[in-house]
């Protein structure tokens, strides 16, 4: 045995060791608990190898009713020569060979008091001390008991020294190491050139040496991919040609004939009736028969699956293009100051002309100091043409800037506008329809009127601008006070008196306004004269006296400066003295004014006929001869510049205490919007959804629901400053931000964030009016801060609906009226709850004080 095991050792001494980190652990002191006062102890870690060699395996050797195990120290001494530096009782291979006795104490180290799951007892006397303990004091034991089980006692962390196994190889392995050397560049400059003016100058890139440098695309081998194969169907198919002919009747001729129809007898019927084949068939095609019939009644098999499957295609975009295009743009150049735009109206008859209005960019202290030269420039609303961007066609003077103005929908030539000031302005633009319109009759036979569209003819070089004056305004004492945020004509189908009372207009034209102030009031006004026609007084006299100027028609000569409002109305805001400042209304007829388009062509041609405008022979209403209209909505939406949205009434109700006629109070209020309010619009699909732009999000409401709204959007990155319904689409609608961005919204797409924004110019944009050209194509014209008209055409996506999508929207829309209801149930049941509750807890109180009294 000794000759084998020196050769043992020769050929361990002669093996390279393949982890020096742990050769050099060799010579390190075994860690003991010196510090804790157990010099004795060495924590050891047994692996379930080692555990299965010594028979020390956790739970099943040593468990916590022993968990000692005396270990033979020639094993320890046999495992270290097998399994060398992996034993684990290498780190104390030093303590092993000095212990005096044969047996060593292992202990199993369940709560890890050491830090490892064994430790090793080093010395005779600790071993001892371990198996047979000490007797304890009769007062420690009595002492000991009174002392409770559950009482933390703090140990103080105790360091320990490093044990390293071999984690600084890996870490060296894993950094990053710098492999290159780094370059330093150093660019100097004379001294006497420091601070000299620099000028820049054209040059030609191609004439100049090294100063255009032309990067060709070559073919790289090394990105060139091959391609292996290769998938292609094919199909053969006889070619098919299709022949039509047609013979001629030489010699027609009218030829009629008549006959008696062949009949079974009785007889031969009942012999059929009985006949076995005719039992067969019907037997046999019966099913057939009832199969057929039961489809029909499911689905019609008539129906062309491959016309439906794809939806028609236009001519002028992609399906797969959902962006806003740039099309044609307008500012007004020749304007001295700087100017935004803040209403923006298409003609109602004329496709490519386009109205604006135009305010200086001040506020109002600016405005003050700077009255006497902003009364030098004109305040215009100015008419654009796709074929001439940079002359405007017409302007129309004002006595002041304009904030919002609407064509009347029955002549387009008539307009009214809301200035600043508070005065109401109206314009006649008759004697000048020529100049923008291009109505051309065709031949005698045709009665119907043709449009030409204004972007299809050639501008005119020689056609200079022309400043068109107003004919009438309204009286600056009975009118707003402070600046008109939105006018609105009523409908042709009827007119109201000073009470607010409903009737007929018989007249067939629009001849009343509804406007709406910051000085939180809401004025009805009427364009007739209010008094029938009487004789001639002495102030009469004077008036005509008075030479009118020749380029001012003398349609509405009877209201200049003596208008004033046919009623007043101001929200009040309860018990306290303050008002509500409304800066949008919205009635219930307002989408039904621009869709009489051929009725107000036939009226244009009935005019340049020859005969007489309606509006120049106003005569004065006379409600008490009129037919009152019982049924009709009085109410209407109104957003405020406090971001409440209202639903109120227009009629008016007396005060029983004072007499006086009083508004009646409005049926709800909410506050959804954290700022002013911008839009307030009805769907024009569905006459009771409401659209509402203001502060950082939106809303729609349903009129009739007055919980809430429908719809909330959450808080937006950047302030909402005005929106617009799509004309076409149901579910779509456009909302302009104070960044220049434009959010389009797809209720059937998302409804918790848009479907796609997109900028549009770096200003404030301050109106969209979307507007229909044709079929196959719309524009939607956005306004921004900076005084520029941005017309962009709206993609095949926007602008076509789905097949089914007005059923999906308002599916929508019942959904959320149910969910409303079912919170508002809810919540007058958890009301009640309380109430419940509360009374049940009084009930108690009373209970308990009464029982303490009597005690």
């Amino acid at each position: 045995m000794a000759p084998k095991q020196k050769q043992k050792k020769k050929s361990s001494r002669g093996k390279k060791s393949p982890k020096p980190i742990l050769a050099a652990s060799e010579d390190m002191e075994p860690v003991n608990m010196e510090s804790m006062g157990h010099p004795e102890i060495y924590p050891l870690v047994l692996t379930t190898k080692t555990q299965e060699i010594f028979n020390c395996r956790i739970d099943e050797d040593v468990t916590d009713e022993q968990p000692y195990k005396l270990i033979n120290k020639e094993d320890i001494f046999e495992d270290l020569r097998n399994r060398a530096a992996v034993s684990d009782f290498h780190p104390v291979k030093k303590i092993v060979q000095e212990y005096p006795g044969n047996e060593l104490l292992l202990v199993y180290d369940k709560d890890f008091k050491y830090g490892l799951n064994f430790y090793l007892i080093g010395t005779e006397e600790g071993k001892e001390n371990y198996l047979n303990p000490p007797e304890v004091p009769e007062e420690q034991e009595v002492y000991k008991e009174h002392i409770p089980e559950d009482v933390y006692v703090y140990e103080p962390p105790v360091s320990k020294p490093w044990v390293s196994l071999g984690s600084e190889k890996e870490i060296e392995e894993e950094s990053v190491m710098e492999s290159t050397k780094q370059i330093t560049y150093m660019i100097s400059q004379k001294r006497s050139e420091f601070g000299a003016p620099v000028k820049f100058s054209d040059q030609n890139a191609s004439s100049v040496k090294d100063a255009y440098i032309e990067c060709t695309a070559y073919p790289d081998k090394n990105f060139t991919l091959k391609q292996l194969e290769k998938e292609v169907g094919m199909q053969a198919i006889p070619q098919i040609k299709d022949i039509s002919t047609q013979t001629e009747w030489t010699y027609p001729k009218n030829a009629t004939t008549q006959y008696y129809p062949r009949e079974f007898s009785e007889e031969e019927k009942e012999t059929l009736k009985q006949s076995k084949p005719l039992v067969d068939f019907l037997n046999n095609a019966s099913i057939s028969v009832e199969i057929a019939l039961q489809q029909n009644e499911i689905m019609n098999t008539f129906i062309d699956d491959w016309k439906h499957l794809a939806e028609e295609e236009g001519t002028f975009g992609d399906k797969t293009d959902t962006h806003l295009k740039e099309y044609q743009s307008f500012t007004d150049l020749h304007s001295p100051t700087e100017k935004m735009i803040t209403c923006v109206s298409w003609h109602p008859t004329i496709y490519g002309l386009i109205a604006v209005s135009v305010a200086v960019r001040l506020s109002f202290e600016d405005r003050v100091y700077f009255s006497g030269k902003l009364l030098l420039q004109p305040s215009l609303i100015l008419f654009w043409s796709f074929s001439d961007p940079i002359h405007p066609q017409l302007m129309l003077e004002s006595p002041d800037d304009i904030f919002c103005f609407k064509f009347c929908p029955s002549d387009p030539n008539i307009i009214a506008g809301g200035c600043i000031n508070g005065q109401i302005v109206l314009w006649d633009i008759t004697a000048h329809a020529d100049r923008i319109e291009n109505i051309k009759a065709g031949s005698s036979r045709s009665t119907k009127a043709t449009l030409k569209p204004m972007f299809l003819l050639e501008p005119e070089s020689n056609k200079e601008a022309m400043y068109i004056r107003h004919c009438a305004v309204s009286s600056i004492e009975s009118g707003h006070k402070k600046v008109i945020t939105d006018i609105h004509w009523l409908s042709e189908t009827f007119e109201i008196n000073r009470m607010g009372s409903v009737f007929e207009n018989r007249s067939g034209i629009c001849c009343q306004l509804v406007t709406c102030s910051a000085d939180c009031t809401i004025c009805f006004w009427d364009i007739r004269p209010q008094k029938p026609l009487t004789p001639q007084t002495t102030e009469k006299k004077k008036e005509e006296s008075i030479e009118i100027p020749f380029d001012v028609p003398s349609t509405f000569l009877h209201l200049d400066l003596s208008w004033k409002p046919l009623s007043k109305i101001r929200l009040s805001k309860g018990e306290t003295s303050l008002d509500h400042c409304p800066t949008r209304i919205s009635l219930n007829e307002d989408r039904l004014l621009y869709k009489t388009e051929d009725k107000t062509l036939t009226q244009s041609k009935t005019v340049k006929a020859g005969e007489r405008n309606p509006y120049h022979n106003l005569e004065s209403g006379m409600a008490n001869l009129l037919k009152p209209i019982d049924d009709f909505c009085t109410k209407f939406f109104v957003g405020t510049e406090d971001g409440e949205v209202i639903y109120t009434d227009w009629k008016m109700e007396k005060d029983p205490e004072t007499g006086r006629l009083m508004p009646k109070k409005p049926v709800s209020i909410h506050t959804i919007h954290d700022g002013t309010v911008h839009t307030v619009q009805r769907s024009p699909f569905y006459n009771d959804i409401i659209l509402t732009v203001g502060g950082w999000n939106v809303a729609i409401w349903k009129e009739g629901v007055t919980t809430g709204p429908l719809f909330q959007s959450c808080c937006a990155p950047k302030m909402y400053t005005s929106g617009h319904w799509s004309l076409t689409r149901p579910g779509v609608f456009y909302i302009g931000r104070e960044d220049g961005y434009i959010d389009i919204w797809d209720l059937l797409e998302k409804t918790h964030e848009p479907a796609q924004s997109q900028n549009i110019c770096i200003s404030m944009i301050t109106y969209i009016k979307p507007w229909i050209f044709s079929a196959k194509q719309q524009f939607i014209a956005i306004a921004d801060y900076y005084g520029t008209l941005h017309i962009l055409e709206i993609p095949w996506t926007l602008s076509r609906p789905s097949t089914n999508e007005m059923t999906s929207v308002n599916h929508y829309f019942e959904r959320e009226v149910k969910h409303l209801e079912y919170v508002e149930q809810r919540k007058n049941i958890r009301e009640q709850e309380k109430k419940e509750m509360e009374l049940e807890m009084e009930k108690k109180k009373i209970k308990h004080f009464s029982s303490v009294y009597m005690f």
